[in-house]
């Protein structure tokens, strides 16, 4: 069984990501390609596809929630995403246990004596025809639970009846209470009916791979994953990583040559890379994990040469309509003429009408 290092780990996570080389494709389809991008805050899947996609533009994306294209739901991990809307039609019912779990840890104390199915009952039924944000389904239920937690009665809906949340939610800058619409409403279509984990599996290994079974479930949010994997052993390549873990890959998916060189990129929070395995030394060292990755939030960061570099914001000064990226630094970077290309893209991009700057400086630990 051949063994992988890690540059070559990182190279291939990288040419999958569409982080080597900035793509042609249609915004469709690179999120297709990722299978789904993090929408936590409306801005991250713009940034994500504008680091990966040549020429992309910010109503790309807008365009293609308005027509319904892609939605944002609950997904991966049970976080929010953003998904073509035949990925997930398919795919939502094998996270659903992890969005049941989600909900569970949040409020399963509080929601101890509910009728679940009773709740999800309700729920559907006020939401029948119409579009609510999530304060207004809690207060609807709560006219015939008048006692219950308003804060769980809005989440535990969200977890127990299949939404999406119409823009222009999740639209570039558009921030506010969360709408839910039902799926087959919004959609016109049903969710699967007891889909195999399989085709998940491979456009997981298309987009990340080669990987372990833990870094799948570490992506999904999906448990006891090792029977499905070792079933479609005789279908998957296997390799080691350096420290002797079983990696698993497409029969056919190529390995870029390791030296290939990797250019400046800027990833968001939440970017799908850095949430995308168990180890992730492949992209960063134990020490930046620690740094980067606080609490369920992952920092924006900076690549060199395919590896964590730094930590970035945009602060904005309206006003003066004045735009200042800030980068903090693990380490000092001998020549920051390509960061400084890449940033000034970046703003570019962030805030076109404004002035912009740059600044480096060693990370605040």
């Amino acid at each position: 069984m051949d063994v992988l290092d890690r540059r070559t780990l990182n190279r291939a996570a990288l040419d999958r990501q569409l982080l080597l080389t900035r793509s042609d494709m249609p915004a469709l389809d690179a999120v297709a390609r990722l299978v789904g991008v993090q929408a936590q805050d409306p801005n991250v899947p713009y940034h994500c596809l504008w680091t990966r996609l040549a020429g992309f533009r910010q109503e790309d994306l807008t365009a293609l929630l308005y027509d319904r294209s892609i939605v944002r739901s609950s997904f991966l991990r049970a976080t929010q995403h953003i998904a073509t809307t035949d990925d997930f039609l398919r795919m939502r019912p094998l996270v659903q246990p992890a969005v049941l779990r989600g909900r569970q840890a949040a409020f399963g104390r509080v929601t101890a004596d509910w009728d679940l199915d009773e709740l999800a009952a309700a729920a559907r039924e006020a939401l029948t025809g119409r579009t609510l944000t999530r304060p207004q389904v809690a207060r609807a239920l709560a006219e015939r639970w008048p006692d219950r937690d308003l804060q769980a009665l809005g989440w535990s809906v969200q977890a127990l009846v299949p939404v999406v949340h119409p823009p222009p939610s999740g639209t570039w800058n558009t921030r506010g209470a969360t709408p839910f619409a039902l799926v087959e409403e919004w959609t016109g279509r049903p969710l699967a009916s007891g889909p195999r984990p399989d085709e998940l599996i491979r456009r997981y290994l298309a987009a990340f791979g080669p990987g372990s079974v833990k870094d799948f479930q570490a992506w999904s949010g999906m448990r006891r994953m090792d029977g499905d994997f070792d079933r479609m052993r005789g279908e998957l390549r296997t390799y080691r990583d350096g420290n002797g873990v079983e990696l698993f890959d497409l029969p056919d998916a190529e390995l870029p040559d390791p030296g290939v060189p990797a250019p400046v990129r800027f990833l968001p929070d939440l970017d799908n890379l850095l949430l995308a395995y168990h180890d992730r030394t492949r992209v960063m060292t134990v020490e930046q994990r620690k740094v980067i990755c606080v609490g369920a939030w992952v920092k924006a960061t900076m690549l060199v040469d395919g590896r964590v570099r730094g930590v970035w914001r945009v602060e904005r000064d309206r006003k003066a309509a004045r735009s200042t990226l800030r980068v903090e630094l693990f380490e000092p970077l001998r020549d920051t003429s390509e960061a400084e290309a890449e940033g000034a893209r970046l703003l570019a991009f962030t805030a076109p009408d404004d002035e912009h700057d740059i600044r480096f400086a060693p990370l605040e630990r």
